[in-house]
C-alpha cells in the first residue's frame, strides 16, 4: 500500500517501510515540510509492529541536495528580527531532532543514495545505519563555499571517516563519488543506479528477517559503545548480554 504526502511517499514491501523524499523538483531540499515529515514517519515505522526495518531514498535525479536555501531566505523580515532568529532557531533544533532520530529509533535503517547527496543531504545520508550508494552518486559539504558552516551534519560525519578526512571535507569542500565515498567507510557498498532501491530493499528485508527484539538491542548497543571509553563500553556490554539471556529465558519460560 502506497500513502502518498505532498513531499513524502510512504511504502510497505512486508515488514519494510521504504520512505521517498519527493520533491524532485528541488532536488529533495529539506524545507520545513520535508523535514517535518521525515522525522514523523521515521518515529511512526519505528513504533509500528508491523514495520522490522526502512529505507529511504529520494525521487528523481537525486537522493538530496541538503538544506532549502530558499526557504531560509523567508526567515529573514527586516522589520521582525526577533520573529526571523526564533524562526531561523526553531528550524535549527528540527534538522538536529532528525539526525539525532537515526541512532534512538530501534529498526535499522539503510540508505539507498544517487545523485547529489550534498550538506544536510550527505548528512542525512550517513546517518542511516547502512548506505547503498548509487553509481551516479556524488556526495559533499560545500557550506563554506556559501559562507556557512556544516555544522549539524559534522558531528556524525567525524564519528564515522575521522579526524583528518572528516576536516578535509569539509574545509575544502569537494565534491567526491561513490567510489571514494566507499573508501572513507561512508557508504558500504556501490550498486547500479537501476537497481538501487531494490537493492537497498533486498538487505532491509534481510535485516527485517531478524527477531526485533534482538535487532534493537544491537542497534542501541552499537550507538552507546561506539563513543565509550573501552571499559566502559565491556560494562555496557555486558549489561546487555544479560538482559537479552534474561529475556531469553523468560521467552522460553512462557512458551
Amino acid at each position: 500500500m502506497t500513502t502518498p504526502t505532498s513531499c513524502l511517499l510512504i511504502e510497505d514491501h512486508g515488514a519494510v517501510r521504504a520512505l521517498t523524499m519527493n520533491r524532485p523538483d528541488k532536488r529533495n531540499a529539506l524545507n520545513n515540510e520535508l523535514t517535518q515529515a521525515l522525522l514523523s514517519a521515521l518515529r511512526d515505522a519505528d513504533r509500528d509492529p508491523t514495520v522490522a526495518a526502512i529505507v529511504l531514498s529520494g525521487a528523481g535525479a537525486a537522493f538530496c541536495a541538503g538544506a532549502d536555501t530558499k526557504e531560509f531566505g523567508g526567515f529573514v523580515n527586516p522589520s521582525d528580527t526577533a520573529s526571523a532568529a526564533q524562526a531561523a532557531l526553531a528550524r535549527a533544533h528540527l534538522t538536529t531532532d532528525l539526525h539525532r532520530v537515526f541512532s534512538q529509533i530501534g529498526k535499522p535503517v539503510i540508505g539507498a543514495a544517487h545523485g547529489y547527496a550534498m550538506g544536510g543531504g550527505a548528512g542525512l545520508a550517513i546517518a542511516c545505519d547502512i548506505v547503498v550508494a548509487g553509481e551516479s552518486m556524488k556526495l559533499g559539504y560545500p557550506e563554506l563555499k556559501h559562507g556557512i558552516v556544516a555544522a549539524i551534519v559534522m558531528a556524525n560525519l567525524v564519528r564515522q571517516v575521522g579526524r583528518k578526512a572528516a576536516f578535509e571535507l569539509v574545509s575544502l569542500g569537494d565534491t567526491i563519488g561513490a567510489g571514494r565515498a566507499l573508501e572513507l567507510g561512508l557508504v558500504n557498498r556501490i550498486a547500479p543506479d537501476e537497481r538501487l532501491l531494490a537493492s537497498a530493499i533486498e538487505m532491509a528485508q534481510r535485516l527485517a528477517a531478524f527477531d526485533t527484539p534482538a535487532m534493537a538491542a544491537t542497534k542501541r548497543l552499537f550507538h552507546r559503545v561506539a563513543d565509550l571509553p573501552l571499559q566502559q563500553a565491556l560494562d555496557t556490554s555486558l549489561d546487555t548480554n544479560m538482559m537479552m539471556r534474561g529475556f531469553r529465558q523468560n521467552s522460553t519460560r512462557k512458551a
